[in-house]
């Protein structure tokens, strides 16, 4: 096994922590808001943090990183009754975690790939949602993944050539904590319902597609995206 250098953002719980873990044997360096000891601390939501989240991971992988995995995303309600300014706040800061923040990490891996003429890959985690849409309190988060959809496809066709690889994983509900509070808002066994596997899926299940496209996937298969949501949306 090749060993690789990996950035994995959004590592500090949930499917995130399970995507580093899946990486066992390889150099992973993690992120979260607050940092700690395999993760550096960066807030996504402020402006030179994506930039600088990339420059310290490239120091502490010896100057040079492998594969991308964008992880980290927000995911907060923004009720249409809200205030407009308040509405517009929440709609940009979900952008600015979700999206663009995943788009200078994507472009500071592109470049970096190009420089080293050794290609790489990147591997998008977005959500059912950017297909199939989110309930009325969450347009901006459905937005956000649609838009880092377009995003993925664009840079495996733009840089294929390069051997610069890009993938998506979509996965519905997933049992971290955060789904498990969700669920319960929402109904809990009745949303259950709208799943023909009847369950949620595991985290360890979204971290096993994205290690596999990090590491194992055919360069053909660039540009592809694996649905990891129990049948509950199929395209």
């Amino acid at each position: 096994m090749t060993q690789r250098n990996i950035l994995v953002t959004g590592s500090s719980r949930g499917i995130g922590r399970a995507i580093f873990d899946a990486f066992d044997g390889h150099n992973v360096v993690g992120h979260s808001t607050r940092g700690g000891d395999s993760e550096i601390a960066a807030d996504l939501d402020q402006p030179g943090s994506a930039e600088a989240l990339w420059n310290a991971a490239l120091e502490r992988l010896g100057g040079r990183i492998d594969v991308l995995v964008n992880n980290a995303g927000i995911f907060e309600a923004a009720p249409v009754d809200l205030d407009h300014g308040d509405w517009v706040a929440a709609w940009e800061r979900t952008m600015r975690v979700n999206l663009t923040a995943s788009a200078e990490l994507c472009r500071l891996a592109v470049r970096h790939f190009r420089e080293r003429e050794a290609g790489g890959r990147i591997v998008n985690v977005a959500s059912r949602a950017a297909y199939r849409g989110d309930s009325p309190q969450h347009w901006h988060y459905a937005a956000s993944k649609a838009g880092m959809m377009g995003m993925t496809k664009s840079i495996a066709r733009g840089y294929a050539a390069e051997n610069i690889l890009a993938f998506a994983v979509c996965p519905g509900f997933t049992m971290t904590g955060m789904a498990e509070d969700y669920l319960a808002s929402r109904g809990g066994e009745k949303l259950l319902a709208d799943i023909p596997l009847g369950r949620v899926a595991g985290v360890d299940e979204v971290a096993e597609t994205v290690r596999w496209f990090a590491l194992d996937a055919p360069p053909s298969s660039t540009g592809a995206v694996i649905d990891v949501n129990g049948a509950s949306y199929v395209r």
